[in-house]
């Protein structure tokens, strides 16, 4: 969640109608491309819930409303380039950049710990930046560590979420969950949920390893076809929704996971704040909201309260 304009409780109650208990907060950094060192944050020329004074805003809100807070900055490079892949061109661009992030994780751990923020999340599908630079990231959650005093995770993305090195050091492996699970246009349940065996394996296994649970950090599939194909592709393409598949893909997700005892939760990609703009734009894109799968999200909310 975040936006150009300031959060209202009219913004609010559509959360708190599907029985949602949480929310993801993502203030934004920018930088030119994958090998620019400098990270750009916190300016006035973001939007207003991208930088600090919109996201302590949204925060308030959100705990005035009991719905507790996953902060979880983002790194967005020009022209839509992977995050995963950024690699710095000599040892001092990796600490001109290694500088610059640390300035902007604990900028927001210090807001985190200020409006007693429920998790922290200190990087997301960065995994270049993880694997060649390990001291780094060691170093990093012990300064946050000194500077907030709540839950923290890493969000990896779901192909590279077993080469991560730091799991035992957190609170949570955060799993962005975009895992292939079905070949099919419109898949069933039946087979989505034999999609996930072997990826279920995995996650499950590093949980045990680690001793610590597994959180989505994001999940969510386009109301399109073939959704449980390729997940992750998020580029703009013509075509018909396809609510059938998307609502088909989270019932297996939810079957699946939501009963395991190593299973945290987690955070349905894309929830907009304007809810009544987003349910009446029809659009094959990721949000649940409008579609069949916001209903489905509210079942299963509402029934793990009751």
């Amino acid at each position: 969640m975040a936006s150009r304009d300031t959060l209202q409780q009219k913004n609010i109650d559509p959360i708190l109608n599907i029985g949602a208990n949480a929310a993801a907060i993502m203030p934004f950094g920018f930088i030119r491309d994958k090998n620019h060192p400098q990270l750009q944050f916190n300016s006035e020329r973001q939007w207003y819930g991208e930088r600090y004074e919109g996201v302590e805003q949204y925060i308030e809100l959100l705990h005035q409303n009991a719905i507790d807070v996953m902060l979880k900055p983002h790194i967005w490079i020009w022209h839509g380039e992977f995050t995963g892949d950024m690699q710095m061109n000599s040892e001092a661009d990796w600490k001109l950049f290694e500088n610059s992030y640390e300035e902007f994780i604990l900028l927001y751990a210090q807001l985190a710990e200020e409006t007693q923020t429920e998790i922290l999340c200190i990087g997301t599908e960065l995994f270049n930046f993880v694997d060649q630079r390990p001291e780094f990231w060691q170093q990093l959650i012990k300064n946050v560590r000194a500077t907030y005093s709540g839950k923290i995770t890493y969000a990896e993305n779901w192909d590279k979420v077993d080469r991560v090195p730091f799991w035992s050091d957190l609170d949570f492996i955060g799993v962005d969950a975009y895992f292939p699970v079905a070949e099919a246009q419109t898949p069933t349940v039946k087979e989505a949920i034999a999609g996930w065996i072997p990826h279920k394996k995995v996650i499950a296994s590093l949980s045990k390893q680690n001793n610590i649970p597994v959180l989505f950090t994001e999940f969510g599939y386009r109301s399109a076809d073939y959704a449980g194909k390729e997940p992750w592709a998020s580029d703009r393409h013509e075509g018909a929704m396809n609510t059938k598949a998307q609502v088909n893909l989270y019932q297996a997700l939810f079957e699946t996971f939501w009963d395991e005892p190593w299973f945290a939760g987690g955070y349905a990609w894309k929830w907009f704040h304007d809810h009544e703009r987003a349910t009446a734009t029809g659009n094959n894109r990721f949000t649940p909201q409008g579609k069949e799968a916001e209903m489905l999200l509210k079942k299963w909310y509402l029934n793990s309260v009751n």
